[in-house]
């Protein structure tokens, strides 16, 4: 494709020599497993985000459920989590024992309030799954006001901001992703969970590990999730592109906005106060459908993410059957409607004023 959804490449291309010296260091100090690079990276990660604490673990998934256990969800609890987002955010609960409770959330800024989380309170709610969606910060704050713990899943937003604070750093513990698409993304899988609270780190540092701190005593049924050194060495190697990066993806959002071509479709809102490193660019159009067949055929990437919301996915049916799932307005229009478009730090005017006519030729095929 000539402007594809992703571009994973040409971001990274100028740091490759740096990355495949960090790399043949690691091999040589033969340290592969919670080695010096990870510690490292864990702690340029927390200075970066602002935390006391950086725990890396195998991937965002594992992140997730790890930071509930860390936090005392367990069986006959229930997690609200929204229904508009991809499935591992949900997918994490079950593995806690607990219940996951799907929620609205909010059609513009495509995230879960304050107001969405109310509505699926129970007296059995241990925690919230706020997910900072295509990179836009959740108002993690507000959530908060309900009383109830709540996990930032900014696996899709590292680099954003609200308020001047960075994204997985918002509440009392967040969530990151490493995979290779996400805006800091390794080669291969990984995540982390971030922290100020040094009992919870702790937690989390037992359960990742066997549930051990000694290698020898084993006080909790843990996991075995850990960045490796290899990844943790190209990390390091990116981070510190990552607030460059986000300019660029700022700079594509407004690339689109000069370009006209949300007179067309309209785009995801900004939260307010939120400065957004985008990790996907997603519209909104009555016509979404017929742009994701037209557009790869004019040269566009073009994909609807979430068509079939985690309410309606079959796994969760033993938690949403016989009619146990508040009606979801937003969730089921922005399923209809959404759509995502390319999204990079590279992403030109030229490359936004292609994209533009390609979604206006299709909708004028369709008018």
């Amino acid at each position: 494709m000539a402007i594809p959804l992703f571009d994973t490449r040409r971001p990274v291309a100028p740091l490759r020599a740096a990355i495949d010296a960090r790399i043949a260091a690691v091999l040589d100090g033969g340290a592969f497993i919670l080695g010096p690079e990870v510690a490292a990276f864990e702690a340029e990660l927390a200075a970066y985000l602002g935390v006391r604490h950086v725990v890396s673990v195998a991937n965002g998934t594992d992140a997730i459920t790890i930071a509930l256990q860390a936090l005392g969800v367990g069986p006959g609890d229930e997690v609200v989590v929204p229904s508009f987002t991809f499935y591992a955010s949900a997918e994490a609960i079950p593995p806690t024992g607990a219940t996951p409770v799907f929620c609205d959330v909010d059609r513009d800024t495509m995230n879960v309030t304050a107001e969405t989380v109310k509505a699926a309170l129970t007296p059995r709610t241990k925690a919230v799954v706020a997910v900072d969606l295509f990179g836009n910060p959740a108002d993690v704050a507000a959530i908060e006001t309900l009383g109830v713990p709540v996990v930032e899943d900014a696996a899709q937003a590292a680099g954003s901001l609200l308020g001047g604070r960075r994204t997985a750093a918002l509440g009392t513990v967040g969530t990151l992703s490493f995979f290779p698409s996400k805006n800091l993304g390794c080669f291969g899988d990984g995540g982390a969970i971030a922290t100020d609270d040094d009992q919870l780190a702790e937690e989390v540092r037992v359960l990742r590990f066997h549930g051990s701190r000694d290698k020898v005593s084993f006080e909790r049924i843990g996991w075995n999730s850990r960045l490796d050194e290899l990844q943790a060495a190209i990390l390091r190697v990116l981070l510190p592109r990552l607030d460059g990066w986000a300019e660029g993806r700022r700079a594509a959002w407004s690339n689109y906005e000069a370009a006209g071509l949300w007179e067309l479709v309209a785009p995801q809102a900004p939260t307010a106060g939120a400065e957004v490193c985008w990790g996907l660019q997603v519209v909104r159009s009555r016509h979404a459908e017929l742009l994701e067949q037209a557009l790869p055929g004019a040269g566009v990437g073009a994909r609807g993410y979430y068509r079939t919301p985690l309410h309606l996915q079959r796994a969760f049916e033993p938690w949403t059957g016989d009619g146990r799932v508040l009606p979801l307005p937003a969730t089921d229009e922005l399923a209809r409607t959404h759509l995502a478009i390319p999204m990079n730090p590279l992403l030109s005017r030229a490359d936004a004023d292609a994209v533009t006519v390609a979604v206006r030729d299709a909708l004028d095929g369709a008018a």
